[in-house]
């Protein structure tokens, strides 16, 4: 009886995320905003059930470039895969606020190409729209996320 209630509460909870990233539902930034910066991002991921991502990137803000490094853990993935992505950076009025913890603010949407876009956010309001530029990253994020370090 317990397994039960418990993958009804873990569907729920799945289903409730997929409903957030339904066309109708909002995006944690406006179709027309500007962004502040801008992203390339390359790693792995490794899983059996609860898995590791890892990768390293950079961030293209004002007239200069920073690299920094992003780590996470994963849940419900079975699997090996490498990433590459890209994105737009908003709300980033200054460098340090970049940096931070990252959990999705909607689930992942498929564009145009076969290719997902996924919105990720920091406890400093900061918003990356992430789009994979190859099939299979899977960005399941537990509850904590993934942490994003500037280097240097």
């Amino acid at each position: 009886m317990r397994n039960i209630i418990v993958s009804f509460a873990a569907c729920t909870l799945l289903c409730g995320a997929a409903y957030a990233g339904d066309a109708g539902s909002s995006a944690p930034v406006r179709d027309d905003a500007t962004p502040d910066g801008a992203v390339t991002l390359s790693g792995g991921s490794v899983a059996a059930g609860i898995g590791y991502t890892w990768g390293h990137g950079v961030l293209r803000y004002h007239e200069g470039s920073r690299q920094f490094s992003i780590k996470g853990v994963s849940v419900v993935d079975v699997g090996a895969t490498n990433f590459t992505a890209a994105g737009d950076v908003y709300n980033l009025s200054k460098l340090a606020d970049f940096a931070g913890n990252y959990v999705a603010a909607g689930a992942g949407i498929t564009i145009a190409g076969g290719g997902t876009a996924i919105y990720l956010k920091n406890e400093h309001g900061v918003v990356i729209k992430l789009v994979t530029t190859n099939v299979g990253l899977k960005f399941k994020l537990s509850a904590d996320g993934v942490h994003v370090a500037l280097k240097g």
